[in-house]
């Protein structure tokens, strides 16, 4: 079993809180992290299943049930699929308010799910199980194997390239084609939304046009727009806003969306081996959206992240941001032996940060004659990302 970074998170959060829930992707090891807190807490638990037609006849009656099991850690599973019971657990948390009482696991943001009116706040702590990030990998799995299958469990310990491949499709066409419509109650065309993620995959890192995206599937601006708002609910794409806070300049004001998990944009890319990757025309987008992903799980609880871009071609990767003023940049690059872009140079320069990095797969550890540090993803990772705060 692969240690995650979370199970002391949720321990400290099961103290504070009555009810912690863990969101993530389908697969990610929720159910497997939740069952192994409640056996290290060393505490009589019970597992609910919403997806198990049994388990949901149990909660026919949910409150009294839930009354019933009320000296028990109570994992309920797959907790989107019951949406109404967000409000009855308020009721039975306010019965008896004790913390550590409930862990929910749900695969869809609660905002996005239909029924979902009961916030729960002060009673609840929402945080996120991601696929399995380069800081928790085992030593004997390295970087370009996580890189090349991404963080799913069963993806990444696969025993063979092919076997990732099976298991890879095998999530995608479960995903499209039944996953997404039970997350969010609603119906999606198979076809659709198949040709939405190929087209993700080949724009990956790059700036969202909903209206290109919307002439190329025949739908309209505002269907596609909800469409990535779903994907991006279910744990599966991120949207990097733009930073334009500087009024004088001409900025990109569009996020940059990234398919979050480098194993799942390769399988869409249809590569289906380490070799295959090389050369490819998305080599440095995969790459760095790769860095950019384990940046954002291992980045201070404080710090925004952002991207900045020009009308006039001043750009950079990720812009570190405290409050509203930038702390850092860093330009992710593929070449261990990168040269420093003009437009680089010039955001620097606009957003006036004297803390800069350009990331590479493994480059020495050097700082350049104008004081951009040029480190690999793990130095940076390791070293300076604790330091931005």
């Amino acid at each position: 079993m692969i240690k995650r970074k979370l199970d002391v998170e949720l321990r400290q959060l099961m103290k504070t809180f009555p009810a912690v829930a863990i969101l993530g992707a389908r697969q990610v090891g929720k159910t497997t992290l939740a069952k192994s807190l409640a056996k290290k807490k060393g505490v009589v638990s019970e597992y609910i299943d919403l997806e198990n037609p049994n388990d949901r006849r149990k909660l026919a009656d949910t409150f009294s049930y839930l009354t019933s099991v009320e000296n028990k850690l109570v994992i309920i599973d797959e907790v989107q699929v019951m949406p109404e019971i967000f409000s009855v657990l308020r009721s039975v948390i306010d019965a008896k308010r004790k913390n550590g009482r409930f862990i929910l696991l749900g695969s869809a943001s609660p905002q996005l799910v239909k029924g979902v009116s009961e916030s729960l706040a002060g009673r609840i702590y929402y945080t996120e199980l991601t696929p399995v990030s380069y800081t928790e990998l085992p030593s004997r799995i390295g970087m370009n194997r996580h890189w090349f299958r991404g963080g799913f469990p069963n993806a990444l310990m696969a025993k063979t390239d092919r076997d990732y491949v099976n298991w890879m499709n095998g999530f995608i066409k479960s995903y499209i084609e039944r996953d997404l419509n039970f997350l969010f109650d609603i119906t999606f065309s198979v076809s659709m939304m198949r040709n939405f993620w190929s087209m993700l995959a080949h724009a990956n890192g790059g700036i969202w046009n909903a209206e290109m995206f919307a002439r190329s599937l025949g739908v309209s601006a505002p269907t596609v727009l909800r469409y990535l708002e779903f994907l991006e609910g279910a744990f599966l794409v991120h949207r990097l806003p733009a930073f334009f806070t500087n009024a004088k300049k001409r900025l990109v004001k569009a996020p940059k969306v990234y398919i979050r998990d480098s194993g799942l944009l390769h399988r869409l890319l249809n590569l289906s081996s380490p070799d295959d990757i090389q050369g490819h025309p998305a080599i440095g987008a995969s790459w760095e959206g790769y860095v950019v992903e384990q940046i954002k799980n291992s980045v201070h609880h404080d710090i925004q992240l952002h991207y900045y871009r020009t009308q006039v071609g001043a750009e950079c990767d990720l812009v570190f941001v405290r409050g509203h003023k930038p702390v850092a940049t860093v330009e992710i690059k593929f070449s261990n032996a990168p040269a420093v872009s003009k437009g680089y140079y010039q955001s620097i320069a606009d957003l006036k940060c004297k803390t800069n990095f350009i990331v590479t797969p493994g480059s020495d550890d050097y700082s350049s004659s104008d004081g951009v540090r040029v480190c690999s993803m793990d130095t940076f990772i390791n070293k300076y990302l604790p330091l931005i705060k």
